[in-house]
Order: C-alpha cells, then sequence, then structure tokens
C-alpha cells in the first residue's frame, strides 16, 4: 500500500507541475511598463518636500526664540547662536581641544543630556565625534564663554536621532560654557 500512496503522490505533483508549466507563460504576456516618473522630477519632488521640512523646523524655532525673547544670530548654516558672557580667554581654533560644561534640551524644553550626569565634554575642534553645530558654535567662542546653541537638526543628529534620547529629526538646544582650551 505504501508504494501506491507513494505513486499517486508522485502522479499529482507531475500534473500540479504541468500545470503550472502551461499556466506560467500566459503570465509573462508582453505588457507595458507602468510609466515612472523622469529621475529629475523625483529628484525636484524630494529638493521641494525638504524644502518644507526645513521651512517648518525654522518656523518652530523662531517660535522658541521668540517664547524666550532671545535676540540671536543665524550662521549661513542655519545655527542659531546667543553669546551670554563673552569670555576672557583666547578664541577657539580648528585642531584645539575644548572641554565644556553643557546641558542639551529638546525645543520642547524636555533636558536630555548634561555634564551634571555625564561629566564635562572634551572634544579636538575641528575633528568630529560631535554635532556639526556644536563645532560650529565653539569656534565663535573665546574660553570661559558663556552661550546657547540652537542646531536645527542637520546640524545636530539628523534625520535617524542619536538612538538614545534625541529623537528623529530633532532640533537641539544647548546651553554651555567652554570651560578650557588646550
Amino acid at each position: 500500500m505504501g508504494n501506491k500512496a507513494g505513486a499517486r503522490h508522485t502522479q499529482k505533483l507531475f500534473w500540479l507541475l504541468a500545470g503550472l508549466t502551461a499556466f506560467l507563460p500566459a503570465c509573462r504576456e508582453e505588457t507595458a511598463p507602468p510609466d515612472l516618473p523622469e529621475a529629475a522630477a523625483i529628484q525636484e519632488a524630494f529638493a521641494e518636500s525638504n524644502k518644507r521640512i526645513l521651512a517648518l523646523e525654522n518656523e518652530a524655532i523662531d517660535d522658541f526664540i521668540q517664547r524666550f525673547g532671545w535676540e540671536m544670530q543665524q550662521t549661513g548654516s542655519g545655527l542659531r547662536v546667543k553669546i551670554r558672557n563673552e569670555g576672557r580667554g583666547e578664541k577657539a581654533s580648528y585642531g584645539q581641544r575644548a572641554r565644556i560644561r553643557y546641558t542639551v534640551y529638546l525645543l520642547t524644553g524636555d533636558p536630555v543630556y548634561s555634564s551634571e550626569q555625564r561629566g564635562p565634554l572634551e572634544f579636538t575642534v575641528g575633528r568630529g565625534g560631535v554635532e556639526r553645530g556644536l563645532e560650529e558654535g565653539i569656534l565663535l567662542l573665546r574660553e570661559g564663554a558663556e552661550a546657547v546653541f540652537i542646531m536645527p537638526s542637520h546640524l545636530a543628529h539628523g534625520l535617524p536621532g542619536d538612538g538614545r534620547a534625541i529623537p528623529k529629526r530633532a532640533t537641539i538646544v544647548y546651553e554651555l560654557e567652554l570651560l578650557e582650551l588646550q
């Protein structure tokens, strides 16, 4: 009885494969490909979308600044800077080791990181490892300066966030003091 059941199974499998073989060529009829937008049109749509997102982010930053009544300078990259204390030391330059005391906030006002929890932050200016906006802003300061930097997402942690406390596309606010330059 085992051989008969096996033969029937093989026969069913044969007819199934034969039917599929006959059916598949009919599925492969030549059809025109769907109309796809040209690459230039796609790039233009992405550019327009990015402009709208940037405009909304700038509105949120402007509202935040207005809420606090701050006067801030804006750099060409979009970094907003308010220097609260000019400091007395030398001005920061590329290659120097900077040590800062800081608190990082979201635009909601929620603190996310601070030197109270993590200790002062040390980095070499111009070598990466910190937000682009922080490196850009530090170059505007002298040792001992106190400042506020508002970094749009493209100068902070960008589209993905930092994977911990800073969400996707988040604008961040740095309140900091430049403690030392070496």
